[in-house]
């Protein structure tokens, strides 16, 4: 049993400034199968930290490559596998709802010299001695902004360029309903201090393999639909990413697509990772729907995220898996009515 002390309150960024600028020695990670949101929030804490004259580790668990779509971000000094140096650093962990989700190494955040958790999940588990949580933000890159400005650090062309995919991609290119005024604001910031647009979607989503279209297409040919079209659900079996050529990251973005046929309240993709290594299924929810909470469903499964997007993993079958999420869907549907 760990005697690592967390702090459920929340910290603001005065005081989490204040304990960086005390310590010079950084683990910077994220959680595993990372998006946009947690691979520029980390990269910034890296551009940051080394700003201010720290010794910077940037760490991601698991051997899964990154998604394809942000390679171009040169994020080659990751470190897939625990530092032996660890338990002499700070781990300064972003865009991380629990700590389940940091890997499977508990050494990571026991041994640490100290934790500081930074993140916009409104499950958080506050895994942190310093926590700052903030729901309403549209991402964690726009809390990461606030928290450079503290630390009175330069927006550099990089930094800003790093905070601008995280809030873009975390917005579906500012046109989630996350999009708020400041996140808007924030990123005409970051545009004016040098991040490059064009080469951001360029780099996201004008670089898609071939490979992954013919993954998108299995996952179209396996949808089916449920209550009326109001639930669909597809998924991606080891042997189809296995016929196209595909890695897991490919699958990325995919759901996208479900989430908007019409009519549809919530979709799930239930995916086999194409390694032996790991769960056997990870599902991604997303609703577009006021009212449906996907995250409540994710967490009875141990899994978690946002109100309108979230993921578990599950050693269940598809027809099980499918089974659980509409039944979790009708109990909600039926909640909502009663009130």
């Amino acid at each position: 049993m760990s005697s690592r002390q967390t702090n459920t309150t929340q910290t603001d960024l005065r005081t989490i400034a204040e304990a960086i600028r005390e310590h010079d020695r950084y683990l910077v990670t994220t959680h595993e199968n990372p998006d946009g949101d947690a691979l520029g929030s980390l990269l910034a804490a890296k551009l940051t930290l080394e700003q201010l004259g720290k010794d910077v580790v940037i760490y991601l668990a698991g051997d899964t490559p990154l998604p394809r779509e942000y390679q171009f971000m040169g994020l080659d000094e990751l470190a897939r596998a625990t530092p032996a140096d660890a338990h002499e650093r700070v781990v300064l962990a972003v865009d991380c709802a629990n700590e389940r989700r940091l890997g499977p190494d508990p050494s990571l955040l026991e041994r640490a010299l100290l934790v500081i958790d930074i993140d916009h999940h409104h499950d958080n588990s506050r895994f942190g001695q310093l926590n700052h949580i903030e729901a309403d933000a549209s991402s964690t890159g726009e809390i990461m902004r606030d928290l450079i400005r503290e630390l009175d650090v330069k927006l550099t062309p990089e930094i800003a360029e790093a905070l601008y995919i995280a809030i873009v991609t975390d917005t579906g290119r500012f046109q989630y309903a996350n999009t708020t005024s400041k996140a808007l604001r924030v990123a005409a910031e970051l545009v004016e201090a040098g991040a490059d647009v064009h080469r951001v979607f360029q780099g996201i989503y004008e670089n898609v393999a071939f490979a992954k279209l013919k993954l998108i297409a299995k996952a179209l040919d396996h949808a089916r639909v449920f209550e009326g079209g109001r639930v669909i659900v597809s998924h991606l079996e080891r042997e189809d990413f296995d016929a196209v050529g595909a890695e897991e990251p490919y699958s990325e973005g995919i759901i996208d697509y479900l989430r908007a046929v019409e009519g549809a309240e919530i979709a799930a993709l239930i995916r086999e990772p194409p390694t032996q290594n790991g769960p056997t299924r990870r599902v991604s929810l997303r609703t577009t729907t006021e009212g449906i909470d996907v995250s409540q469903i994710a967490r009875k499964s141990g899994g978690g995220g946002h109100q309108m997007a979230a993921g578990f993993s599950s050693e269940a079958s598809v027809d099980e898996i499918t089974e659980f999420i509409r039944r979790e869907y009708l109990a909600q549907v039926d909640g909502v009515s009663n009130r």
